[in-house]
């Protein structure tokens, strides 16, 4: 695709043109928004634009907040769990153990074990199991050196013990379940592998304080399976051999499925399958047979094509011919009664009879086959019928033959059920079965609850966040680059005629299609100048503050656009320092062009380019020029536009930027306006009001501006404005 495909916009006409002169939706929803206390647009703005400094002020502050949270002094919290069992053990399926508890005490009781975890005396026990009032790990090793004087052995030990009491109940926590009935006990230390210790303690010391009869309980419900056991086992015996019997008295055998997926079908049954597919094949064998018969029925047999093709009875023909041939060359000498003649006749005689009966002998073959098939047929549908009385009289018998396997197929379901339980209890024997049972080991953990990374790292967000924003309103402040639209016209006083949407340069030959938002952005704008540019003022340049704005290809584009709505249009480049119209349209290098038209060395009907575009001729630059300012400033331009006004609609100039060179401002002297290409979030106020203030020094006419590649989220505006604003109604 190239450059001309993409320039094609279709015409939207004056109504066009006139809607798209008054300011867009988005922007008066963003006035509107600015008359109150906080611009959300110039905020959502601000966020877009200084987000990479957000990201690395944000980064270096959870840095920040996770150093810091590696040198505080760690505490570690293990958990383990103890299971709640109220209602005591299931011993079979439908049978429990009443436990004494109602249900709705169950929360109650549930507070009652969260008390006792938390209590004195638990603590107590755990102290005396693990000997802690002797060890250094809890109460530290210069906890000895606070005894006070005078203080006996037997009193120092019971202050020990109080006070590693009270430092267990201290740290230690219960959390109540919510939705079962499983408690969490959670032991908080500096020492690691102290917490997973007393977590582990303080379980089984719980699990240990309210313990059942276990072994009694196992031994009961082992005797009780064993007797369901052995009286399943018996009536399972019972059951099988009563569906054996009568099978066999029945006469019905089942057959084993094919595979494993397959049913069992009985031998009568699978004789009929087969049975009935054999006559199913017979049939179609007796149709094909009854149908050849029928076509050659009527047929004489010397005409069939078994008769014809049969290679013995061609050589009888063969033979017969060659006869008849000998026959009569002999009668052209002899009469009848030679004797050779008459032999001759004899043979052909024979032959004749020969050919003849193995032709109705081939047709014979063909009606027995037919009779052979039709009596196979008849056979096996014979045969078929007996088979489906007995299969319909073996289904009344397998009706019985089910009940008595279903009543067997129970029985060996109860027994293995009977078999797996009293597996379970016999390998469970030993276990305590109690009221609570510890579920969960506490592990040593691996990384402290304190200090809590998610708070310290929330909270270095929230500083970095605001350490970010202040940063981003400093920046802000010194960063006059010109992004939204009301800048346009507030800061430089110029009127904007649109703006087109930011399209990549890979994109950009994707976008030709008349519908793309760049062209429907092109599209309005040649609307706004249409109607906005007086029909006497039909010379207009458009240059821009510096390179690579996209001033060059809003010309072409735009010049296409004139050129469709029938205007004839006059393209010239006038950037006699980086020439770009060429390339642009891919029209290869001109020979001749505006240096050569200007300096008188061709005639401009020689330099002119057509055929780009329907009313649209380009005069381009063959040959850069030593001195492009001194060209510009003779009076060849002046004396150009004054042949070739007379000649177009609309001539449109492409200049060299404003900045740093002269070029632009002395064609502005010549044409009748100058329209003003600016790149948004590139370009910032202070150049762009000095290339205006050069402008019109030089004495241009300021018609507009047209800002180019605009980026919506930089301007603060929403992420789908562009795409909504410029492509409504497409979807």
């Amino acid at each position: 695709m190239n450059d001309r495909s993409i320039i094609e916009a279709p015409d939207h006409g004056p109504r066009q043109g006139w809607i798209d002169s008054y300011m867009p939706e988005g922007q008066l929803a963003q006035q509107s928004a600015s008359q109150q206390l906080i611009d959300l647009s110039a905020v959502r703005g601000i966020l877009y634009r200084q987000r990479w400094l957000f990201a690395f002020v944000v980064l270096a502050a959870a840095i920040a907040g996770l150093v810091i949270t590696l040198l505080a002094t760690p505490m570690y919290e293990a958990r383990s769990t103890v299971r709640v069992e109220p209602y005591g053990q299931y011993i079979v399926e439908g049978q429990d153990i009443e436990g004494g508890i109602a249900s709705n005490q169950v929360f109650d009781f549930l507070q009652t074990q969260i008390a006792v975890i938390e209590s004195r005396s638990l603590a107590g026990v755990v102290v005396d199991r693990l000997n802690l009032d002797e060890r250094d790990a809890l109460l530290g090793a210069e906890f000895d050196s606070t005894r006070p004087p005078g203080l006996d052995d037997d009193e120092w030990s019971r202050t020990k013990r109080e006070a590693a009491v009270s430092l267990l109940q201290s740290s230690v926590s219960a959390a109540l379940p919510d939705e079962n009935w499983v408690i969490t006990i959670s032991y908080r230390s500096s020492d690691r592998v102290l917490a997973a210790e007393l977590a582990n303690a303080y379980a089984d010391a719980f699990a240990e304080s309210d313990t059942r009869g276990s072994l009694e309980t196992n031994e009961y419900a082992q005797g009780y399976l064993q007797d369901q056991i052995e009286t399943i086992r018996v009536r399972l015996e019972e059951a099988e051999r009563a569906a054996n019997d009568y099978a066999r008295s029945t006469r019905i055998i089942v057959q084993p499925g094919i595979d494993e997926t397959a049913a069992p079908a009985t031998l009568t049954s699978a004789n009929l399958a087969s049975i009935n597919s054999r006559v199913s094949q017979a049939r179609a064998a007796r149709i094909e047979a009854e149908q050849r018969w029928r076509a050659i029925q009527s047929v004489p047999a010397a005409q069939l094509p078994e008769v014809q093709t049969n290679p013995v009875l061609q050589n009888l023909v063969t033979d017969r011919i060659a006869k008849r041939t000998q026959l009569v060359e002999l009668r052209q000498r002899y009469n009848d009664d030679f004797p050779q003649i008459r032999n001759l006749l004899e043979q052909i005689r024979i032959l004749d009879s020969q050919i003849e009966q193995s032709a109705n002998e081939i047709k014979s073959t063909v009606r027995n086959e037919f009779v052979v098939a039709r009596n196979q047929e008849q056979a096996l549908e014979r045969e078929l019928a007996g088979l489906t009385n007995d299969t319909l009289a073996e289904q009344d018998n397998q009706v019985q033959l089910s009940v008595l396997e279903r009543e067997a197929e129970a029985l060996r379901g109860q027994l293995q059920s009977l078999l797996t339980r009293y597996n379970q209890i016999s390998s469970a024997a030993n276990v305590d079965t109690g009221a609570f049972v510890k579920l969960d080991n506490a592990t040593i953990p691996t990384s402290p609850y304190s200090p809590s990374l998610l708070r310290n790292m929330t909270m270095a967000l929230l500083v970095g966040l605001g350490l970010a924003g202040g940063l981003a309103l400093l920046r802000e402040t010194f960063d006059d680059r010109i992004r939204s639209l009301e800048e346009v016209e507030d800061k430089l006083g110029l009127s904007l005629f649109g703006q087109t949407p930011y399209v990549d340069d890979r994109e950009i030959e994707v976008s030709g299609n008349d519908l793309s938002a760049l062209m429907e952005a092109y599209a309005s704008i040649r609307s706004t100048i249409d109607f906005s540019l007086p029909r006497d003022r039909s010379v207009l340049q458009l240059t821009s503050t510096e390179a690579s704005e996209g001033k060059s290809t809003t010309a072409v584009i735009l010049a296409e656009l004139f050129a469709r709505m029938g205007r004839k249009t006059l393209l010239i480049d006038a950037d006699l320092r980086r020439p770009s119209i060429a390339k642009l349209l891919h029209l290869g290098k001109p020979k001749v062009g505006l240096v050569e038209v200007l300096l008188g060395h061709t005639d401009l009907e020689t330099a002119l380019v057509k055929g780009v575009h329907e009313n649209l001729d380009i005069l381009p630059i063959a040959e850069i020029p030593a001195n492009p300012t001194e060209l510009l400033a003779e009076p060849y331009l002046r004396d150009l536009i004054a042949n070739v006004r007379d000649d177009y609609s609309l001539i449109i100039f492409d200049s060299c930027p404003v900045m740093g060179l002269a070029d632009a401002p002395m064609v502005a002297r010549v044409v009748d306006g100058t329209i003003f290409v600016m790149e948004a979030n590139r370009i910032q106020f202070g150049k762009a009001k000095a290339a205006k203030r050069r402008l019109l020094a030089g004495g241009a006419k300021m018609l507009g501006v047209i800002l180019t590649k605009y980026r919506a989220l930089e301007a603060g505006q929403d992420y789908n404005y562009q795409y909504g604003y410029y492509q409504y109604g497409h979807d």
